[in-house]
């Protein structure tokens, strides 16, 4: 045993328990109801101060309501840091596409990782690299030194929910090397990575967000499929932490354990010792820190109290209990000290193991002596030269251009002025909300050398009778959607979750009307080009109303004001369709063409 060993073995038990519990403070308010408290925190009041000191809390999760500005951020993550007995892991989802959390006027948010997949067969691992670079290099100079990235699930499902696009490809060798690449160039940033979400999540129809998926593979397509990035991962460039999935594995574990309705239930992932332990510790010899997923996600939640959560979760090898509760409000910090009470009786009654909870705290204080260096602190000068500087920015849009994949061309690609018309060629876009019409349409307009002529029909505000006019009168019809629909992560997590509401036509009903509008643009015989803006599976349905198909897999718009409302894959969308740059991507997941 080592000296810094000795010294954690030693540490008192409630210091080690702290030590094992990342908070987030996404909201306080110092009165009220915690169920309705929606004030984001964005200067650390004394009550949580007091809270990260007295109970020796390790880590905390920042949220987009916590990160507003770069002086804000840095000025959070010192007094955050300064709170702490020990050096804080400061947590939040950087992944880039769909799930980031700092400003995208501000930031560099990039286009995600099905993007950087589909640059792989030209670029290799460059993308993946260059992109980790740089969202390590920002998160670095705010103070951030956990990003929970990059996700390595294989997405083999078309239905998956809340994964999707976030994987790099079906291909588990593509994900494991790009995955590969970006642990290795996030933690040269000197951030700390957190592969997600082991054992895999790539083959479900339920988002844990909102339920408990189960993963029914053998244990021959598990081992091929869903761990092959992470067994390739830990052998080439161990990251600093592996997070949990809320999901069963009957094939790696099929005991039970009781819920809080008293009924007999598969143990999720990351409550099983047999996949944390004995499968992620023994097998693969994973020998960093295990932080599970949101504990307030349904897959945890609808079953198990907080205490009965963590503890499991502890009892299965997990170092990091993450999000475990709430604290809104001060009267929230009675539900801590009940927490921290409950994991000290478990461990003076042995339902805790004592010797596995000192070798917890141990991972945890070794990974914190890597990476957090308390002798230098974030600069604002430092990070607004960093944050969204030119050079990120360019990255960010040769990305954009390079991902993006023509699927189908019938001739219409690149479109070209209608030269029989004394009129301005008129295109007519249809587009899942009004914004993405303004990005699409400011974007084609800034780049051509001709003048069109746009009109543009929202599936959220949509008029049937001036939708078809405009499709009657048009030259070009230009159709995108984005299936999924958000999932509880994007958006920011479970606090949002029941703000979801419909719009002008529901989000059910948005893809059947699309295909209608469509249909009638070839009755009428008018060219069609249609664009996948994420999942490209949603293809398949429209290929044959299309003549032209291309995939951008992104449609954040980062610059969103009264002049200007622009986006990476919108920009990159323009020059492909105007013929500025050639579609190089190459589809990282099979998309079925039936009149290909």
């Amino acid at each position: 045993m080592t000296i810094h060993q000795l010294a954690m073995a030693n540490t008192p038990l409630n210091e080690q328990l702290g030590q094992k519990l990342m908070l987030d403070f996404r909201y306080f308010c110092e009165n009220g109801k915690s169920s309705a408290c929606r004030t984001p925190m964005k200067k650390l009041p004394k009550a949580l101060a007091q809270v990260i000191t007295k109970y020796h809390i390790g880590g905390v999760i920042l949220f987009a309501e916590n990160v507003q500005d770069i002086a804000q951020i840095i000025e959070l993550n010192k007094a955050l840091q300064s709170a702490a007995k020990q050096p804080l892991f400061i947590a939040i989802d950087q992944e880039g596409g769909r799930v980031a959390r700092i400003n995208r006027e501000v930031a560099t948010s990039f286009t995600g990782n099905m993007s950087i997949g589909a640059t792989y067969p030209k670029h290799g691992t460059f993308y993946a690299t260059e992109v980790a670079k740089a969202i390590g290099k920002e998160l670095n100079s705010l103070g951030v030194n956990v990003n929970f990235a990059p996700t390595v699930d294989v997405n083999m499902n078309a239905e998956n929910p809340v994964i999707n696009v976030r994987s790099f490809s079906e291909n588990p060798d593509e994900v494991a090397k790009l995955g590969a690449a970006q642990v290795t160039a996030f933690e040269n940033e000197r951030v700390i990575s957190a592969l997600k979400h082991f054992p895999g999540h790539g083959d479900t129809h339920i988002d844990s967000h909102t339920g408990l998926p189960k993963v029914t593979h053998t244990q021959d397509t598990i081992w091929h499929n869903d761990l092959a990035p992470f067994k390739y991962i830990i052998d080439t460039h161990a990251p600093g932490m592996i997070m949990t999935a809320h999901i069963q594995y009957p094939a790696l574990d099929n005991s039970e354990l009781t819920n809080k309705h008293g009924q007999k239930m598969l143990k999720p992932a990351t409550m099983s010792r047999a996949i944390m332990h004995d499968l992620l510790r023994t097998k693969l010899g994973y020998e960093g820190v295990i932080v599970t997923d949101a504990l307030d996600m349904a897959g945890i939640s609808d079953f198990f109290t907080p205490d009965q959560a963590v503890i499991e979760t502890f009892k299965a090898g997990v170092d990091i209990a993450l999000m475990p509760i709430a604290i809104r409000t001060p009267h929230d910090i009675q539900k801590l000290d009940s927490l921290i009470s409950s994991l000290v009786t478990a461990a003076n009654t042995q339902e805790l193991n004592k010797h596995d909870i000192a070798q917890s705290a141990t991972r945890i204080a070794t990974l914190k002596q890597r990476f957090l260096n308390t002798s230098t602190h974030p600069s604002i000068n430092i990070a607004h030269a960093t944050l969204g500087n030119p050079s990120h920015r360019q990255l960010e849009a040769n990305l954009a251009v390079a991902a993006i994949t023509e699927v189908k061309n019938s001739g219409l690609l690149p479109i070209k002025p209608v030269s029989t018309q004394p009129k301005k060629t008129h295109l007519h876009l249809i587009m899942p909300d009004t914004r993405k019409c303004i990005a699409l349409e400011q974007a084609l307009q800034k780049l051509s050398k001709h003048a069109f002529h746009i009109t543009c029909s929202s599936l959220q505000g949509f008029d049937p009778t001036a939708a078809n006019n405009a499709i009657e009168h048009a030259d070009i019809i230009i159709a995108a959607h984005a299936s999924p629909q958000q999932s509880a992560v994007e958006i920011g997590g479970m606090d949002d979750v029941a703000e979801l509401s419909d719009h002008g036509v529901s989000r059910h009903d948005q893809p059947k009307v699309l295909h209608q509008q469509m249909s009638l643009a070839k009755r009428l015989k008018k060219p069609v080009l249609f664009i996948s803006l994420r999942a490209p599976y949603e293809i398949t349905e429209y290929a044959a109303i299309s003549d032209a198909i291309l995939a951008s897999y992104a449609y954040n718009i980062d610059i969103d004001n009264k002049n200007q409302v622009s986006g990476p894959a919108f920009t990159a969308l323009a020059r492909v369709i105007l013929g500025l740059d050639n579609a190089q991507g190459v589809l990282p997941v099979t998309v079925t063409l039936p009149n290909k």
